[in-house]
């Protein structure tokens, strides 16, 4: 499982500009806000050699302005804040967009936990060509996840996630949240200033151009609140009258306490039973058919501490068995979050219940 891959001998990874690999800095990657400034401080003195190696190629630069718009700032902590909770259970902690995508894992590690998807990919890449590699796999997967049949549409690609292109790892974040989480809220009319640059014999020519980064919630492309298709069942279920909630939630008792009648056990309170995980590994282990040992979890926890452990353990053995789960946080579990705890019963009533 990830939780115990991610923290084994390396312990909690905490991602930050300097881990996972050590490069030195003639060999590393162009930053996205060091390319920028390049374009806009272009000089004779600047390496012929480095100017016809881009010759023939169009690329597409944020401006330095659009770099401190607060609605971008405000994007970027959203999309990072994303991340950090999505990957809370493996111990992952992410500060930079450019800095901590660049390798793969996050992204490797995203796509596992949103998408069931296990891949045959190095767990962490330290070279340069290992890293091309694994983000050759991890985005031909995600490609395929996100619909991206027409190549034309995708804003992304090996070359620019490896160099740390802010707007290209943005672009594809964002339709990551779309397709996997189109709940999530993320900050709306985020539009930037960005430049078209051609580099060729005679010189650099530029174009500013308006990119759009998340449109408004009238568009039914960007936002998940007009598309109720899309919309998490239960999430939706919980905005009906109370009844109604009270109907669905004796129906997916009835279910739980039908399953867990051969062990003796028996749920009347879901809001707080669950809470401590114990029940629910049980219960996973009935509707799987596997036993987990006792000692890999706490069958009497007696803090959050131990209750945080069993439901991390749960959730991380629902993502193994490729159980398409919302983002939940088991945090949420543990502090009795009535909507988290519905979610993962409500897909497990829903892969077992003809069984």
């Amino acid at each position: 499982m990830f939780s115990s891959s991610s923290q084994g001998v390396f312990g909690p990874v905490h991602l930050s500009a300097d881990s996972c690999q050590q490069v030195s800095k003639e060999t590393e990657p162009p930053r996205a806000g060091e390319m920028e400034a390049a374009v806009f401080e272009y000089k004779k003195k600047e390496d012929p050699l480095e100017a016809e190696s881009f010759q023939g190629e169009k690329r597409k630069l944020i401006q330095p302005t659009s770099l401190k718009d607060p609605k971008l700032e405000k994007l970027k902590e959203a999309l990072v804040d994303w991340i950090n909770t999505t990957l809370k259970a493996e111990h992952i902690v992410i500060q930079s967009l450019e800095e901590d995508l660049y390798d793969g894992l996050v992204l490797h590690h995203l796509l596992s936990r949103l998408g069931g998807v296990n891949l045959p990919v190095e767990e962490i890449a330290l070279t340069s060509s290992a890293q091309i590699r694994k983000l050759e796999v991890i985005l031909n997967e995600l490609d395929k996840r996100l619909g991206m049949q027409d190549s034309s549409l995708i804003k992304w690609d090996v070359k620019l996630i490896h160099n740390k292109d802010l707007l290209a790892t943005i672009h594809l974040l964002v339709a990551m949240v779309k397709a996997f989480q189109p709940k999530l809220n993320l900050p709306q009319n985020v539009k930037i200033e960005v430049v078209i640059v051609e580099v060729s014999k005679s010189g650099i020519k530029s174009e500013l151009q308006t990119e759009v980064l998340t449109g408004d919630s009238s568009s039914p492309d960007t936002d998940s609140s007009s598309n109720p298709e899309r919309e998490d069942p239960i999430e939706q279920l919980l905005k009906l009258e109370a009844n109604k909630v009270n109907t669905v939630k004796k129906a997916i008792l009835h279910f739980v306490n039908q399953n867990m009648a051969n062990l003796g056990l028996q749920v009347a309170d879901m809001d707080k039973q669950f809470a401590d995980g114990v029940i629910l590994l049980l219960l996973i282990g009935q509707l799987e058919g596997f036993f987990i040992p006792l000692v890999d979890f706490n069958l009497t926890p007696v803090n959050d501490a131990e209750m945080l452990h069993n439901v991390t353990l749960a959730l991380d053995l629902l993502n193994d068995i490729g159980l398409q789960l919302p983002s939940i946080d088991p945090q949420d579990i543990v502090s009795q979050d009535i909507a988290a705890t519905l979610k993962v019963l409500y897909a497990l009533f829903k892969k077992h219940k003809s069984n």
